[in-house]
């Protein structure tokens, strides 16, 4: 049987890995660097645009456990990003240069793997093939095309990215460093803090900046640019990204008003970003307004937020629970372009249809996992037939079924729901 991957991010990379692992030759097609979409820069694979964090690392977390589950599974993605991990309290953040660039070595190090750099255009998968398609949700051209004409119903919502400012340009006589509830290292995050007055100069100025697209967006909530969020409500932000809980600002011994974070974005700490602060604002606006934030007034931005389009299919019509088409078990799909909503939901998403792959050349049952465990409840999320408004979905506790009696204190009820899925986990793995 013949093996197909297309698209190197982080699903691609993990489908190939398992294949290949499991010892099959495969082939991993990547257009980088023959072509680029718009918010990718980097030759390297798994490379990761919108932040450098893959979020919480604690496994009575919901990203915690994802990543433990994978981890479970022989990850390559959620191994290597612990390498190389960078101090960000209590979440699990990378220098993105040096995680993409090791598992762009590693995946074009395996024996079983062949790396072809060209742009796939065509859905035409031989008879003794099978295809996984995980070109991302920026998927387009004659692919967008083709998987058009082969899934039909095809959805498209628009995603955010935020700015990056160097480390040496912030004013720490205006800002602080600390993680929030003291967790992780002091110097994790770098705090901008607000009075009432300069939070509210600061939102109007922010609700009246001229965005870059005129027309409005369909955007997940994930990714919600900071300047539709301030539109929703003048707190909106400040029960948001700009929250002040679990801060206190040493110059005046008392929580802030409202507070912008700021996460290092690099080994170094030359680079910080600016927490939640997608943006589709007009960089010369990016530049005017967010020099309001305090401690900002004279940043240099390394890069300016990005606003691009973002398109998946409309899974649960589509796709069975291990992520192969309904109408041809033979082509899977994996990735953001399925719904799964995140990094790591996009890695894992990968790690089960490289299994299943592999299981369906060898003429097995495939493995759906309880969705008592992370990984299995999004599976099921993205196949269940019965969804009628089909929307994005990252890790969360309340995809998992409830833990009866009911636990009401919101820790220990995460701790139980962990516990539950790991040991579950372990007895299929």
């Amino acid at each position: 049987m013949k093996f197909t991957v297309v698209g190197a991010g982080l699903a691609g990379v993990e489908a190939a890995w398992q294949i290949a692992n499991a010892g099959y030759k495969v082939t991993l097609v990547e257009m980088k660097p023959v072509r680029f979409s718009p918010a990718h820069k980097s030759e390297y694979f798994a490379e990761l645009v919108c932040s450098n964090s893959l979020k919480a690392s604690r496994i009575e977390s919901a990203a915690g456990l994802l990543k433990e589950e994978m981890h479970l599974l022989g990850s390559l993605t959620v191994d290597t990003a612990r390498s190389c991990s960078v101090p960000a309290g209590g979440a699990l953040a990378v220098d993105r240069d040096i995680f993409s660039k090791n598992v762009t070595e590693k995946i074009k190090a395996h024996p079983n793997i062949t790396v072809e750099n060209r742009v796939f255009d065509k859905i035409e998968p031989e008879d003794d093939e099978i295809l996984i398609i995980a070109t991302g949700p920026l998927t387009d051209g004659a692919l967008f095309e083709e998987i058009r004409k082969l899934c039909g119903d095809y959805l498209s919502f628009y995603d955010a990215a935020a700015p990056i400012v160097s480390a040496e340009s912030v004013d720490m006589e205006k800002a602080f460093t600390a993680s929030r509830y003291e967790r992780g290292g002091e110097d994790d995050y770098i705090n901008c803090p607000f009075n009432k007055e300069e939070y509210e100069s600061f939102i109007d100025e922010l609700i009246n900046a001229e965005g870059a697209v005129l027309h409005d967006f369909d955007v997940y909530e994930g990714c919600m640019p900071i300047e539709k969020l301030a539109k929703r409500g003048k707190d909106a932000p400040r029960f948001g990204p700009m929250k002040p809980v679990g801060l206190i600002d040493p110059k005046t011994g008392h929580r802030p008003w409202a507070c912008v974070q700021l996460r290092r974005e690099n080994e170094k700490g030359t680079m910080f970003n600016l927490v939640g602060f997608q943006t589709n604002l007009k960089f010369g606006e990016q530049k005017r307004v967010f020099s309001m934030i305090p401690g900002l007034e004279n940043a240099e931005f390394i890069r300016y937020g990005v606003m691009h389009r973002n398109s998946f299919i409309n899974s649960p019509k589509l796709l069975r629970s291990d992520y192969s088409l309904r109408a041809n078990p033979n082509i899977f799909f994996a990735g953001q372009i399925t719904g799964v909503e995140g990094y790591m939901e996009s890695a894992a998403s990968g790690i089960m249809a490289g299994i299943n792959a592999v299981r369906r050349a060898k003429g097995e049952e495939s493995l759906v996992l309880s969705e008592n465990t992370m990984i299995g409840a999004l599976s099921a999320y993205i196949s269940d037939e019965s969804v009628k408004d089909f929307q994005p979905m990252g890790a969360n506790f309340g995809i998992l079924p409830p833990i009866e009696p009911k636990i009401r204190d919101k820790k220990e009820r995460y701790a139980a729901l962990a516990e539950r899925s790991l040991k579950e986990f372990k007895d299929i793995v």
